[in-house]
């Protein structure tokens, strides 16, 4: 084995290794090479090439979704590290680890005039929980910094949850190499030496739980959540209680047919008197972030007494009624408050069940007579995703569209609902494909897929990979929001382009095929999913100038 002979590559090298992050996504570059070299001799450490920075900080984010540990993302000096940014983001509001490593020129270098040099430290200070500005190892006090600064990332990462950055001055020469990696004693806590997390106090609780049980009006909503088996038990239990009703998001990862799990289609046939009704007591928010608009709208408007928050790190005052966040899991939280509670007698739960009832039929109803559209598109794509598999969907419109529909339970779901953005829902969901042996399907708009299809350029895609593309000819969320249509400027929202990709899918290896219709779509899925010695895209096309329209009408038929 040959390793780098720069010191503080090998300092970086050991010290994530000692950490156990077993996985780390390379982008090509020179200033980055003693890194490069290192990581790729590792036998602990499987090493990803991912050219594009951009795709490569999305599919560490992907990897790091599904194994809920640090991923490391290595790449060179300059605006490559720019291109990471989006991710990073991403991470932040997603509360998902990323260990983002950057090399870089020496301080005497920077803005002296040489090449791929940009100012890199403090770059991402607005969207990390910490950053680490190594120096180059002259003395033992610089060993001794570079260490516990290292060290200090990766356990904040792993134990907070979020992005952090490591910026590595290297000088030249970058590729001479030795025999040995050196080894650096542990001072810091590692994984197998995890912290417990604490829990909280009774008494902190008692006067919460004494709310709790005199409310005859409680809403428990869920955002995005990780699948977890002891947080479905615990919503199972909650759900007998009939003051409590429970809102989720497809991608809570939550299912029990006792929750209203269409938000948006429970909402839009709310007379005035029933949105007077439903305004809770208390307001409980799990889980991360919320697609529906339509409840933030609500909760703003008519506003709960008490809004309780339960995060780990973030409790977000999303309806600007926050009274309390309770800084600790989920899983925890109600495995201490439980024990203080006490059903009441109520017809919240019960009310509130016989109006989604109602709404599912009108929605059967509406499906059976519906055009050919994007709404049609999702409703058979939906029936035939395959059980106990992974979907990842899109932002805009795609994930909007799913909430819409019953997703089988077995099925677990993902969006990049961070900060909800297009540009690398294809790479998160082949970051995660890449780490598990589940089928995974991505259900994406043309723009979202146009904008991220470097994504495909990527040599670690399994064969059992799908993409499902809605293509409505330019973003049809544009002519959904009232906005954009009122003004002489809709062609530059929507973006119309009149491609397909027919070619994209061959140049990187795709099975493609197309549909343009019920009778198509039927067709090709009952196919889609066989084993295959190569990935495969179906890309649906609808009908731009009706979409919104069907979706108006959609939602219209629940206020008859």
């Amino acid at each position: 084995m040959k390793y780098p002979e720069n010191e503080l590559a090998q300092l970086v090298i050991a010290s994530c290794v000692s950490n156990h992050i077993n996985e780390v996504v390379i982008s090509p570059g020179s200033r980055n090479a003693p890194l490069t070299i290192g990581f790729n001799q590792v036998s602990s450490v499987t090493a990803y090439s991912v050219v594009d920075e951009r795709c490569a900080a999305f599919v560490g984010l992907g990897m790091a979704q599904k194994k809920q540990k640090a991923i490391a993302v290595v790449c060179t000096s300059g605006s490559a590290l720019l291109n990471y940014y989006p991710a990073v983001s991403e991470a932040f509001y997603s509360n998902i680890p990323l260990v983002i490593i950057s090399a870089d020129r020496p301080k005497h270098l920077i803005d002296v005039g040489d090449g791929q040099t940009i100012r890199q430290a403090g770059v991402f200070k607005n969207h990390i929980l910490f950053e680490a500005n190594l120096v180059p190892m002259h003395s033992e006090v610089d060993r001794a910094m570079n260490k516990e600064l290292v060290f200090k990332a990766i356990k904040t990462a792993n134990y907070k949850k979020g992005p952090v950055h490591i910026n590595v001055p290297f000088d030249e020469p970058l590729y001479d190499l030795v025999d040995d990696l050196l080894e650096y004693p542990l001072e810091l806590e590692v994984e197998n030496q995890v912290l417990t997390e604490t829990p909280l106090e009774v008494k902190e609780l008692e006067p919460f739980a004494d709310k709790w049980n005199r409310a005859t009006k409680k809403m428990v909503l869920i955002g995005v959540h990780q699948p977890s088996d002891l947080l479905q038990t615990q919503i199972n239990h909650l759900l007998k209680d009939p003051s409590v009703l429970v809102l989720t998001e497809t991608n809570s990862n939550i299912n029990n047919e006792n929750t209203i799990n269409s938000i948006d289609q429970f909402l839009a046939g709310l007379s005035e008197d029933d949105k007077g009704f439903y305004q809770p007591d208390i307001l409980l928010s799990i889980g991360g972030l919320v697609v529906s608009k339509r409840i933030k709208q609500y909760l703003r408007a008519l506003q709960p007494k008490e809004h309780w928050a339960v995060h780990k790190t973030t409790g977000y005052d999303t309806f600007f009624s926050l009274t309390q966040h309770f800084k600790i899991s989920t899983e925890l939280f109600f495995s201490q408050f439980f024990w203080l509670t006490k059903p009441k007698e109520s017809n919240y739960q019960q009310q509130g069940l016989a109006a989604k009832k109602n709404r599912r039929q009108q929605h059967q109803n509406f499906i059976a007579n519906c055009d050919y559209s994007d709404f049609k598109v999702f409703e058979l794509v939906n029936k035939h995703l395959p059980k106990n598999s992974v979907l990842q969907l899109s932002n805009s419109a795609t994930v909007r569209y799913a909430q819409l529909f019953d997703i089988d339970n077995s099925i677990n779901v993902f969006c990049n609902r961070g900060t909800s953005g297009i540009d690398g829902s294809t790479s998160t969901a082949i970051g995660y494909a890449m780490q598990t042996d589940k089928q995974v399907t991505l259900i994406t708009g043309d723009i979202s897929f146009l904008y991220d299809s470097n994504a495909l350029w990527n040599a670690y895609i399994p064969n059992s990979f799908r993409i499902v593309i809605v293509n409505n000819n330019g973003g049809g969320i544009f002519k959904i929001l009232p906005g954009p249509k009122k003004t002489a400027a809709l062609s530059y929202f929507e973006t119309p382009h009149g491609l397909t990709a027919e070619h994209l899918a061959k140049m990187y290896g795709f099975e493609y095929r197309c549909a343009t219709d019920v009778d198509s779509i039927e067709k090709e899925m009952k196919s889609f999913y066989k084993e295959s010695n190569q990935p495969k895209i179906i890309e649906v096309f609808t009908p731009s100038d009706k979409n919104d329209q069907v979706l108006k009408t959609y939602f219209e038929s629940f206020k008859v």
